[in-house]
């Protein structure tokens, strides 16, 4: 039986825009075996993507800046720094940012949608960037690979 490597630094990639927000991978699922994968989000006030399931993995949502409304199903949770919310795959979520900003950490496992992420990405060339334009029917479109689905609006409130 072989062992997989412990993730490194050199696994993470640059930052990138995604969807108007800031996203990094952190830790592939390369570096896991497929297991898992890690990656950070920074999202400014009112970001929220449209509400969608994951029909291949479970996230778990670490907020370590900021105030971020989760809707996982039927169920709203307000949080803030330090708190954890868990997205079961196969249930619609989504999550608007409250704050003027926020940053979280996610774990996707097993792994595989952080690809889906970098492939509808844009590099950030400079620290004064403004996010980049995105083309959401574009991004949607791709997401039907990963077993992704959109199935609504993003919330507002």
């Amino acid at each position: 039986m072989s062992k997989e490597r412990p993730p490194h630094a050199d696994d993470t990639q640059a930052p990138f825009w995604f969807l108007g927000g800031r996203a990094q991978i952190l830790v592939p699922g390369t570096a896991t075996g497929g297991a898992l994968s890690v990656m950070e989000f920074t999202d400014p006030k009112g970001h929220a993507p449209p509400l969608h399931v994951h029909e291949a993995e479970d996230e778990i949502w670490i907020v370590l800046d900021g105030e971020i409304t989760f809707f996982v199903g039927d169920e709203r949770h307000d949080l803030h720094a330090g708190a954890v919310a868990h997205g079961p795959r196969g249930v619609p979520h989504s999550y608007l940012v409250r704050s003027s900003d926020a940053r979280m950490v996610v774990a996707f496992g097993p792994a595989g949608i952080e690809d889906w992420f970098a492939a509808n990405s844009s590099p950030i060339s400079d620290v004064n960037d403004v996010p980049a334009s995105f083309d959401i029917d574009a991004t949607v479109a791709s997401a039907m690979a990963y077993r992704l689905r959109v199935a609504g609006p993003p919330p507002v409130a």
